[in-house]
């Protein structure tokens, strides 16, 4: 009702706020008078038959509701990481970016979303953890002819959401399907332990490829971004066996490794003993050979003034040999040839008082002590007079 009604502002003939039952039963005799109803007052008014303007006007006001509402009906929103995929009677039309979108309403046209970002996980040889296994799809056979129980996991996301709808009736068993059979191909083709042990990464590495090249070969648009090997060993029934043997291996393993460490304690040392003989070696034979060379150098030295003066070349030797045979004695005993006294002479003082300590009369004895030792002579005439002194003291 509006503002200019008659009515809005009265009750009763008096000025006031509109009366809502008056208003409720002037609604319900318009709405029975548009249908052809009996009026809403007092009882007695006969049946009057609907108004065909009233009829037309109604109609058009509940079509362009009808038709506002399917109209917007064809509004849709993507999200960020998602395409929108427009179908018109079934058949692909167009893609639609992020955002808010609009299409033609059902049943003219249709949209799919298309999540692009969602990572989706297959489960191959379990489901939900590896206790419950699918031996169907684990138990494999390696190239050596050994039976291994495998589970890995694949998780993939989507890179063409065309090819994933019009090419794909059941993905996941599509994917399922190519990575058993990628799986199969790469263990077949390698040893048990290389599969068990140093080639996991490998080996999931290897399928992973394997089965990328199946899925864009079948066109699903589905792209692999990692493939879990979750779980890899021998089948239960000999399970005790291979243990039995691993920690065999692993005994082996141990050992090898005890004795690369000694090899790599030893073998450094030994070597550097060896080289460090091999140094001295060469020293001393350069050494020897330096004195070698030496000696000879001398010996041609005195050899030339031997030719020249040989008397007093060989008093000279004879006399440097005798200081050096005494330099190694420190107290001498002389027999002088004037008396038969046998003289002490001290030579351990007689080196100490060289440096000039002592004063000028022990210097002189000094020099009459020595003098008769420094005469070949004379010492050679002690020795004889020694010896007839002792013929004549035996009976």
């Amino acid at each position: 009702m509006s503002l200019n009604d008659p009515q809005w502002g009265k009750k009763g003939g008096s000025n006031g706020p509109p009366d809502l039952d008056e208003l409720w039963r002037n609604f319900n005799q318009k709405l029975s008078g548009l249908f052809g109803r009996r009026g809403g007052g007092g009882g007695g008014s006969s049946m009057q038959p609907p108004n065909m303007r009233q009829i037309g006007g109604g109609a058009g006001v509940l079509a362009l509701l009808v038709l506002a509402l399917w109209l917007s009906s064809g509004f849709y929103t993507v999200d960020e990481k998602a395409r929108g995929v427009v179908f018109t009677f079934g058949k692909y039309t167009e893609t639609t970016n992020p955002g808010l979108r609009w299409r033609l309403p059902f049943p003219i046209q249709s949209q799919e979303i298309v999540n692009l970002s969602s990572v989706r996980t297959v489960e191959v040889g379990y489901r939900n953890n590896v206790q419950t296994k699918v031996p169907k799809e684990s138990i494999m056979l390696t190239g050596d002819e050994n039976i291994i129980d495998i589970q890995f996991a694949v998780q993939y996301t989507l890179k063409d959401p065309l090819a994933y709808l019009f090419n794909n009736k059941r993905p996941d068993e599509t994917v399922m399907q190519a990575a058993e059979s990628a799986f199969r191909e790469v263990v077949g083709a390698s040893k048990m332990d290389f599969v068990l042990y140093e080639g996991r990464e490998q080996v999931a590495t290897e399928a992973q490829k394997l089965i990328q090249e199946v899925l864009d070969r079948y066109k699903t648009g589905i792209l692999i971004s990692r493939v879990t090997m979750q779980n890899a060993q021998p089948p239960e029934q000999v399970q005790a066996s291979f243990d039995d043997a691993v920690k065999a291996k692993q005994d082996l393993e141990r050992q090898k490794n005890e004795g690369q460490a000694y090899f790599n304690d030893v073998v450094p040392k030994a070597r550097g003993a060896a080289s460090r003989l091999t140094e001295e070696a060469q020293g001393y034979r350069q050494r020897v050979l330096a004195n070698a060379e030496g000696e000879a150098s001398r010996f041609k030295q005195v050899l030339t003034e031997y030719n020249k003066a040989q008397q007093v070349t060989r008093d000279r030797m004879y006399i440097e040999t005798v200081q050096q045979i005494m330099s190694n004695s420190s107290k001498i005993l002389l027999d002088a040839k004037s008396s038969g006294n046998l003289l002490y002479l001290p030579l351990d003082k007689i080196m100490q008082m060289s440096a000039g300590t002592l004063p000028g009369p022990a210097a002189s004895s000094q020099q009459s002590l020595v003098e008769p030792a420094t005469n070949p002579n004379s010492a050679a005439r002690s020795r004889d007079a020694l010896r007839g002194r002792e013929r004549e003291s035996r009976p």
